[in-house]
């Protein structure tokens, strides 16, 4: 697994990833809501027990505090945007 991550606050964290095939980040949850789009191939996640196959172009979001998993059937390519609510001021 490859990643940069791209910004960075207490609100947002925007990072790419590129997986090879066969590679994977086991299960584990955010405290924001994560959205993903899928750049180049395809893409599985799993979220809530629930798999969904996330082609090139397509986009996910995955809610915060539910557990979710990545796994590439194929090489892919990735981007994460993470929004955490509580990092915001008013």
């Amino acid at each position: 697994v490859v990643s940069k991550t791209l910004a960075q606050n207490k609100a947002v964290s925007v990072t790419i990833f590129a997986f090879a095939k066969g590679e994977e980040i086991g299960t584990h949850d955010s405290t924001g809501d994560a959205m993903v789009t899928v750049l180049e191939g395809t893409g599985r996640f799993t979220v809530g027990g629930v798999e969904h196959l996330v082609h090139a172009g397509e986009t996910l979001v995955m809610p915060a505090k539910v557990p979710h998993a990545v796994y590439a059937p194929e090489a892919f390519k990735w981007l994460l945007t993470v929004v955490f609510p509580d990092g915001y001021e008013d």
